[in-house]
């Protein structure tokens, strides 16, 4: 399965292209929109919010309610467009409008316009703008329902907001991801929304803006996906792959991540034990002939899923823009000069949070079809089965 994005934020619309989807998989619009608003939400989010009220058009793809099999199309219409016609016309030659020079710090800027020979800085931020993680984010919904109709769920949550972290218990801790989403920051813990809520006002007021960490865990993930055989196929270099293609993310973990580097091998490695749990799946019915006590490996052995949650966490560095600009030179006579500053959010870590989700679901749902390929949901679902009984394990539901 592969997807493709296009648009500009302040051109007439967004749109997702999904290719690969089975026949047969159930598709409601509202479900969709579910995802974008969740995208949209959290303390800290700018006054684009307030314009946006993201909903998808299903063009193609879908009849009476599921999937034909060939691509589906989807498209988010960007309201603000009406404010932004002449400035982004798709014809003429732009008389009368005057280009933009100055590149911020941290974005993509000036790299793009040096790259592509512009001499206009919003020929390249209009692509590079966070607003594509939208189409991203509707295109990962249909990855989810594919997913949930194999029993594989999805939840993230917001992990620390500057220096403000949860607590430790909630790291790889599926019910309190699940809490999570009644947060306006999606913090599992209140003391620490409360902190972090302070924490953003702040800077918000010293004209800066904030970054943070987010989890994703993925549970009822079958053992086998990926593989050990080709590194472009391992799957815990697609989910860093697709994580850290976010804009504004640094750093990508599975499991334990960096801290494990420091810890001796035995404090480190998931010993197995014989007999089956049923914890990972949502349904807890989903036995494996063995188990782990631990999941510091984030559910990926040797670039395959090894049947244990899937975590994955990302790191986002506060958004380039600020208020009180920072100091950046003027394309062309490269002179000193201040950054300019488009209409921003001071955090958008909830927002990562969504989009990461959204990511996961499609590496995920790209890795399942790959071992259990087929044109239809029924056919999917049959292989599936199998080799469930194969591998000694029981099918859900």
């Amino acid at each position: 399965m592969i997807f493709h994005t296009a648009g500009e934020t302040h051109g007439p619309a967004l749109l997702a292209v999904v290719e690969g989807l089975p026949a047969g998989l159930a598709v409601r619009a509202e479900i969709l929109n579910g995802e974008l608003a969740r995208r949209q939400t959290g303390h800290g989010r700018g006054d684009r919010m307030k314009i946006e009220r993201d909903e998808v058009e299903i063009l193609s793809g879908v009849r009476f309610g599921r999937t034909l099999g060939g691509p589906v199309a989807l498209l988010i219409r960007n309201r603000d467009w009406a404010n932004w016609r002449e400035k982004m016309a798709q014809d003429g030659k732009g008389e009368g409008i005057p280009p933009l020079l100055t590149a911020r710090p941290g974005h993509a800027d000036l790299a793009g316009v040096l790259k592509y020979g512009h001499k206009d800085v919003r020929n390249v931020l209009e692509r590079a703008s966070a607003r594509e993680t939208a189409a991203r984010v509707a295109a990962g919904a249909l990855a989810r329902l594919f997913l949930s109709g194999m029993d594989v769920r999805i939840a993230g949550h917001v992990l620390s907001i500057g220096s403000v972290r949860v607590p430790e218990e909630f790291r790889g801790n599926w019910d309190g991801a699940v809490r999570a989403e009644k947060s306006v920051l999606r913090m599992a813990d209140p003391g620490a929304e409360g902190r972090a809520i302070r924490w953003i006002d702040r800077a918000g007021k010293a004209g800066t803006s904030a970054g943070g960490t987010v989890e994703t865990i993925a549970k009822g993930v079958p053992p086998g996906l990926g593989s050990f055989a080709s590194w472009d196929r391992r799957l815990d270099g697609r989910l860093a792959g697709a994580v850290m293609s976010g804009p504004a993310v640094k750093g990508v973990e599975i499991g334990g991540g960096f801290s494990l580097s420091s810890l001796p091998g035995s404090r480190v490695h998931d010993e197995v034990f014989p007999g089956g749990k049923t914890g990972n799946s949502l349904r807890g019915n989903v036995a494996l002939p063995f188990h782990r006590k631990t999941n510091r490996g984030g559910g990926v052995e040797g670039g395959m899923s090894n049947g244990e949650p899937i975590l994955v966490r990302a790191a986002m560095k506060p958004i380039p823009t600020q208020s009180r600009p920072l100091r950046t030179v003027s394309v062309g006579t490269w002179k000193p000069d201040l950054a300019h500053r488009e209409r921003s959010d001071v955090c958008a870590v909830p927002a990562c949070s969504v989009v990461v989700e959204a990511m996961v679901a499609l590496v995920l749902a790209d890795a399942f079809l790959e071992k259990f390929g087929g044109d239809s949901m029924k056919e999917i679902t049959y292989n599936y089965a199998g080799y469930l009984r194969g591998i000694g394990a029981r099918k859900p539901g």
